[in-house]
């Protein structure tokens, strides 16, 4: 009967399912915000270049197309209409005449020329003549604004071709963290690599917690930011990227994991963003790479399985493993309680040792002995050894 009831037991009841949390930033490193009811738009032109540099392609290309085409329409039309307005158009066949520009005989012609004039081609059959002053004064205006566009034009997909996020797709972030003991302390843990043979200079890593607070005075955070110490005291954030590395936060007193035990975490609901910075070698920009970290991708109690390995002259970086992870003994409980117990180890191992002084009282020698001005004080308070049980302090 006993065995049909423990049969019939309700078991252990599971945390409820949370809805799936909206990613702040995405594993690639996409910021998961959007823009809207931005009413200041003008604020886009101001900086015109960098407007151009972040839009798409097919509109930078569509941009870059027509900033040519409209400039050669532009000037073709007033080549076109000095030359209407001067009677070049009416004296083609007078041998005598001297057009403004020579075998310019239409608004095609024109557009060759608006064409010819600012690409400096000089193909050499249509040529300003030195009766025109006014086509003197437009080939001057018309070469030192096409210089302007080809800088500006030119260098708006330069930018965009050599913008240093390409850079950043080469740097990846293990799949999962990792929460696990190192020293005996409790350590949350993520991974880092770099696929380029070319380093990043000067890598830092940074990581963020990202979840909902409450003030004191009821103000709710939706996405309330907290920093996450990954060595920036002691300089553990400052990488020398050549090979994957395992990134440690220590889980200590100014933790917000501290008071977190594996059920809790379990239950909690957040987001941890890493961010890797650093100058790309080849070309000296500064590259940033993002990535986060779910709940449900936090694995309490697994380490990352090793990627390198001592070949004959090198070290080889498996790439294969850099996501593994396995288990390995870590306790359920919190830092914090972790802490404690240990504290209580130690101070039982404290009080377990006998010392010089606890043998004099146990030998019986009295308690005012090698004590100056001693009044009936025991040597077993003296900090050394608890009084025994049943007695009381005197």
């Amino acid at each position: 009967m006993a065995q049909e009831n423990a049969a019939f037991a309700p078991g252990p009841e599971e945390p409820p399912r949370r809805r799936g949390r909206q990613r702040y930033v995405e594993k690639d490193g996409r910021c998961n915000v959007q823009q809207g009811n931005v009413r200041e738009t003008y604020r886009y032109l101001t900086d015109l270049f960098t407007t151009l540099v972040d839009l798409q392609w097919r509109l930078s290309l569509l941009f870059f197309v027509l900033a040519y085409a409209l400039t050669w329409l532009f000037f073709g039309a007033i080549w076109w209409l000095i030359a209407y307005g001067r009677g070049d158009l009416e004296h083609l066949e007078d041998t005598a005449w001297t057009p403004c520009v020579n075998n310019l005989n239409g608004f095609v012609a024109a557009f060759l020329f608006s064409i010819e004039t600012e690409t400096t081609i000089g193909y050499g059959h249509r040529v300003i003549t030195d009766q025109c002053p006014e086509g003197i004064v437009l080939l001057l205006l018309q070469a030192i604004l096409g210089s302007m566009v080809n800088a500006f034009m030119v260098g708006c997909m330069f930018v965009k071709i050599s913008q240093p996020n390409k850079r950043a797709a080469t740097l990846v972030f293990s799949s999962h963290a990792v929460v696990s003991l190192r020293d005996g302390r409790l350590c949350l843990m993520f991974r880092v690599g770099d696929l380029r043979s070319s380093h990043i200079v000067e890598a830092s890593i940074r990581a963020k917690l990202i979840r909902s607070r409450q003030t004191l005075e009821g103000e709710f955070i939706p996405l309330h930011q907290t920093d996450l110490s990954v060595g920036f005291d002691t300089g553990d954030d400052r990488l020398f990227l050549v090979s994957p590395l395992v990134i440690s936060h220590e889980i200590d007193a100014a933790s917000p994991f501290w008071e977190a035990s594996r059920r809790a975490l379990e239950r909690d609901d957040f987001e941890i963003v890493v961010i890797l910075e650093g100058m790309v070698e080849a070309t000296g920009m500064t590259c940033q790479a993002r990535s986060s970290y779910l709940v449900d991708e936090v694995l309490w109690g697994h380490r990352f399985t090793s990627v390198l390995t001592l070949e004959d002259g090198f070290y080889e970086v498996d790439y294969a493993s850099f996501h593994q992870t396995f288990e390995v003994p870590t306790p359920s409980c919190s830092a914090r309680e972790l802490a404690e117990a240990a504290a209580r180890l130690d101070a039982h191992l404290y009080w377990s040792i006998p010392s010089r002084l606890d043998e004099k009282v146990e030998e019986g020698k009295g308690v005012g002995e090698g004590v100056r001005g001693g009044a009936g004080v025991d040597k077993r308070q003296n900090g050394c050894l608890p009084p025994p049980e049943g007695e009381s302090k005197v």
